[in-house]
């Protein structure tokens, strides 16, 4: 997406999506999966993980309390934009909130894409549901730009490295020195991270949340990957680095950090605090998960930065020293690159 003409006049938010009603579960899943080589078995046994919860998922409140927070920022120190609200697979709809944009006399719209990290599935498939939206909608249809990512934006670490202490201080100061962090991202095929920078992307953004506790040690493992057993994909998984702590490590206590989403949705609340902590309960470690970054003020300033980068010319703001990375992604970047075997 080239940069748009005239004056931004409107915010769109995209995210995931999840059902909010069990009925919802096997739809949403389908629309997920559509044209992935996952077997339905897993789709079934994911299906579940929603069903223990009611068939609902925490991501869509999760995205109006970020937007009501985000709209208190703009009005009050602005640029006073409305905001608008599209999900990629499940309601509200990218499509519908495109035409409603349409309707609503939209022409140039910045997208707050709600991942942090470059991937195929973190940014460039969000671009392509937007371009498609976009064609549903018609020759009406704004433009949209999409704001760049913010791995290692200092509002971005600084909310993170908050939610690191607040978990450390559930944890005795005495057992402090021997605490492990273990930082988590989603895994993906092998295949799509050789062609994108996610992996060095999430490693620094971990260092940098690190640095809040110098003299602690770290490392980063994936969770919720979902391919066929016969696809590579990114390791090591959260649960078997738990199990190799709990055999080769005298610590008693761990925090986990989801550094990899912005917000405590289903493959927080089921992979991490159900079964990584029911893991760590059979081998003896005392596991505290740290919070996302959620509606933490610092985050939602953050939000607002990257709106006043593209309105206002504003410097990008970066740590660490892979810069700021780039507004307009160029059409090679995140390919795919699924494995065919």
């Amino acid at each position: 997406m080239n940069s748009g003409a005239g004056k931004y006049d409107a915010i769109l938010v995209v995210s995931f999506g999840g059902p909010e009603d069990p009925d919802d579960v096997i739809p949403f899943l389908e629309n997920v999966l559509r044209g992935r080589r996952v077997p339905r078995e897993r789709m079934l046994e994911v299906a579940e993980h929603y069903q223990q919860f009611g068939g609902i998922s925490p991501i869509n409140q999760q995205c109006r309390d970020l937007i009501a927070a985000l709209q208190s920022e703009l009005t009050e120190h602005g640029p006073p934009l409305p905001i608008y609200w599209g999900n990629r697979n499940w309601h509200p709809l990218l499509t519908d909130t495109l035409q409603k944009m349409s309707s609503d006399g939209i022409q140039n719209a910045l997208a707050f894409v709600t991942s942090a990290f470059s991937s195929y599935s973190g940014c460039r498939q969000y671009r392509e549901d937007i371009a498609q939206a976009q064609h549903a909608a018609g020759d009406h249809a704004p433009h949209v730009d999409k704001l760049r990512v913010f791995y290692n934006h200092p509002d971005f670490i600084d909310s993170m490295q908050d939610r690191l202490r607040a978990a450390m201080e559930k944890i005795p100061p005495e057992r402090h020195d021997s605490t492990l962090l273990i930082f988590t991202g989603h895994s993906i095929p092998l295949s799509m991270a050789e062609g994108c920078a996610y992996r060095s992307q999430i490693n620094e953004a971990s260092r940098l949340v690190a640095e809040a506790f110098p003299n602690q040690p770290w490392r980063l493992a994936y969770q919720s990957r979902s391919g066929p057993p016969t696809q590579a994909w990114l390791e090591p998984d959260i649960g078997d680095e738990l199990l190799r702590i709990g055999d080769k490590t005298k610590s008693s206590d761990v925090v986990v950090v989801p550094i990899g989403f912005i917000s405590d949705h289903m493959e927080v609340i089921f992979d991490l605090d159900t079964e990584a902590q029911a893991i760590c309960k059979r081998i003896g470690l005392n596991m505290v998960r740290a919070e996302t970054a959620g509606t933490h003020p610092l985050f939602i300033r953050m939000i607002r930065e990257l709106i006043l980068e593209r309105t206002e010319g504003c410097e990008p703001k970066s740590l660490g020293e892979c810069g700021s990375g780039h507004n307009e992604c160029p059409d090679d970047c995140c390919p795919i690159q699924l494995a065919t075997n």
